[in-house]
């Protein structure tokens, strides 16, 4: 049993895995850590956590696993702030959808704890944030990254290995770089794009009237654009060298339609239309999580 488990970032994610770790009596204290009183008063109000704390340096002292469940961007801040006041037996895991900047951060923020840190993503989320959209089953049959480093230490990796099961998670391990260019590819783009659409819907003079009467389609595109603005800004930026490739990979196929629209070539259309539907028809046969 983990005595105190610390979550700073108490949000979809953090507050979810808080929920899921209670259900298997394998903790007996979570501490959540946050800016917004009024979030940190719901994760209490719904026993997500059992104390909240707005500074993380107060929360960590003594915990036997701290998750940083933040932004990309704030992960180098937090880093720094905690380091110092980390108990020798600390084990350290984040959920960032970026790997290389993470690690990078942990280098140069928290070089005496690279043993106990377990860089980690849970592929899982909605459209939604805050606690108030968590759930203790977000995590079921859901993939999880890990994403250890050279230092770290076999019982830190098995630890945050084991909770991420008791979560109802599938747990894969692959190197850093090879992560952030897949998620680029898969779960980057799409969100870049979800967003660009309505970005180019919503400036148009007559807006109000192509949303009116946007339907399914539409909506299905678009869902992920109402995910967190801040947190995919600095996905984007944390990535950004493999970002612009999955970009221009983009642009060609889409000026290769063009192309074909502006020809009126039917069969060129249709080739890649067959392809795509084909492919992803695959993909959810095979039992896409």
């Amino acid at each position: 049993m983990l005595k105190k488990l610390v979550i700073v970032g108490v949000g979809l994610i953090g507050g979810s895995f808080a929920m899921a770790l209670r259900n298997t009596n394998m903790v007996e204290r979570i501490v959540g850590v946050g800016r917004s009183w009024e979030n940190l008063s719901s994760a209490l109000g719904t026993y997500v956590i059992d104390a909240a704390e707005t500074n993380a340096v107060n929360a960590v002292a003594d915990a036997d696993l701290v998750v940083l469940a933040v932004p990309v961007g704030q992960m180098g801040g937090i880093m720094q702030e905690i380091a110092p006041v980390l108990s020798s037996h600390t084990v350290i895991t984040d959920v960032g959808s970026t790997k290389q900047d993470v690690i990078e951060l942990a280098m140069r923020y928290m070089p005496e704890h690279l043993e106990r840190f377990v860089p980690g993503h849970p592929i899982a989320g909605a459209e939604r944030s805050g606690v108030k959209a968590a759930t203790d089953s977000l995590f079921q049959d859901k993939n999880v990254i890990l994403t250890p480093l050279p230092e770290t230490s076999d019982d830190a990796r098995n630890l945050v290995k084991e909770l991420w099961q008791k979560c109802g998670a599938i747990v894969h391990e692959m190197p850093p770089k090879v992560h952030d260019q897949i998620f680029a590819a898969v779960s980057h783009l799409p969100h870049v794009l979800a967003y660009a659409l309505v970005a180019d819907i919503a400036a148009r003079p007559n807006a109000s009237d192509l949303f009116q009467f946007a339907a399914g389609g539409f909506r299905d595109f678009t869902r992920i654009a109402s995910s967190s603005p801040e947190m995919w800004r600095d996905i984007c930026l944390a990535n950004r060298d493999a970002m612009v490739v999955e970009l221009d990979s983009y642009l060609a196929q889409v000026n290769r339609m063009r192309d074909a629209i502006i020809k009126g070539d039917g069969i060129a259309l249709q080739q890649i239309f067959d392809a795509a539907r084909n492919a992803r028809n695959a993909w959810i046969s095979g039992g896409s999580k």
